[in-house]
């Protein structure tokens, strides 16, 4: 009787991914409350396959539908809970089913990417490894994409990275959450490289630089980073004091300049 309300409570919840999310968390904690009654909530060997699949199912639903509502911590939570029915599963020579474990991981590696946390994304990727080979990896459309844009981040070519995003690359709705974030994130990183690299830049080079829409857009970004707007140009505050003198800051001289040349490319200076 519990496994079929929760048979519906999950087609549910499959079929219906608008639901506002206190309704979609009150169904999910209901489907906690029928796993717990069948001795299901965490998963072991001894717990029959039917029900190992429903519960890694209402956990799957859970993790898609915070990232959809942009509830990071719980996601995070999510997939804590469904890593030992992965494992379980993996070692399961009957079980074909992999359910949504590439979209998950896909997601969580394109989270921690976007929270800095580089060493956590490729000790997950390491791991990922280990299991089917780096070629199979990169070559699934869930995980390939969250390790493209990883790369390119770390090359500096952010206008790949603002591409994949804006082309319909996307792999799916809930991977495109992210895009938002990234985009900030990028801005600042190229921001900060324009004021180490130049005293100053035109403004319709900036606007292309930002991947802003318009120019009023960049006197916006501008003002906030407390930039000067005059005559079509922006002008960037002194920051040679902020680095260690001689070599270091030439050094970062010159990697700003990479990064900006990456983006717009030498023919626009």
């Amino acid at each position: 009787m519990a496994d079929r309300e929760l048979t519906t409570l999950l087609t549910r919840l499959k079929s219906t991914p608008t639901l506002p999310y206190a309704e979609t968390t009150s169904l999910l904690s209901r489907a906690k409350l029928l796993l717990l009654k069948l001795n299901a909530l965490t998963p072991s060997p001894t717990t029959p396959p039917n029900l190992l699949t429903l519960a890694r199912d209402i956990y799957e639903q859970g993790a898609l539908g915070s990232i959809r509502a942009r509830d990071a911590a719980a996601f995070t939570r999510y997939v804590a809970q469904l890593r030992p029915f992965y494992e379980l599963q993996r070692y399961s020579p009957n079980n074909k089913d992999g359910g949504e474990r590439n979209k998950i991981t896909g997601l969580y590696l394109l989270l921690l990417l976007t929270q800095g946390l580089y060493a956590e994304f490729h000790s997950e990727l390491e791991a990922l490894s280990g299991e089917g080979g780096l070629d199979e990896v990169e070559g699934d459309r869930y995980l390939g994409y969250p390790i493209r844009l990883e790369r390119w981040l770390m090359e500096g070519s952010y206008d790949r990275v603002w591409k994949a995003m804006k082309r319909g690359e996307v792999p799916c709705e809930e991977f495109g959450v992210f895009s938002e974030i990234l985009t900030s994130q990028i801005r600042s990183e190229i921001a900060s490289s324009s004021e180490r690299a130049y005293p100053s830049l035109p403004l319709a080079s900036t606007k292309s630089l930002l991947f802003l829409d318009s120019e009023g857009a960049v006197v916006e970004f501008a003002r906030a980073r407390g930039w000067t707007v005059r005559d079509g140009t922006i002008y960037f505050p002194d920051t040679s004091g902020t680095s260690a003198a001689g070599e270091t800051a030439e050094k970062e001289k010159e990697l700003s300049l990479m990064v900006i040349e990456n983006t717009l490319g030498p023919y626009y200076f």
